[in-house]
């Protein structure tokens, strides 16, 4: 699993989200993925509604930067889960950065 993370009320790539993406692409590209699932999160700041819709936009952030570096789409997979399965609990409204991630299985 890879762990894509963004700065707060972000979904652009990053440098250094770039470099994880590029690992889990060289990885999926050699051979080694037959089925790629990528799932967007946030943190609990701001509503559930705008919280669904940023996840979405990570999600997808991620999943076109693997097309972009060679994996096929066809064995993509993007899902979202908005604020409903932190990495780290929090009670609602707090800015956790671990929560803020895209992850790539």
């Amino acid at each position: 699993e890879y762990i894509v993370y963004f700065p707060f009320d972000q979904y652009g790539l990053t440098p250094e989200a770039t470099s994880v993406v590029q690992d889990a692409a060289n990885y999926a590209s050699a051979g080694r993925a037959n089925s790629v699932v990528v799932v967007g999160h946030t943190d609990t700041s701001g509503s559930n509604a705008y919280n669904a819709r940023l996840s979405e936009r990570r999600a997808k952030s991620v999943a076109d930067g693997l097309v972009s570096m060679g994996v096929p789409a066809s064995v993509i997979s993007a899902d979202w889960k908005g604020e409903g399965a932190p990495a780290v609990d929090t009670g609602d409204g707090v800015k956790e950065p671990l929560n803020r991630r895209t992850t790539i299985t």
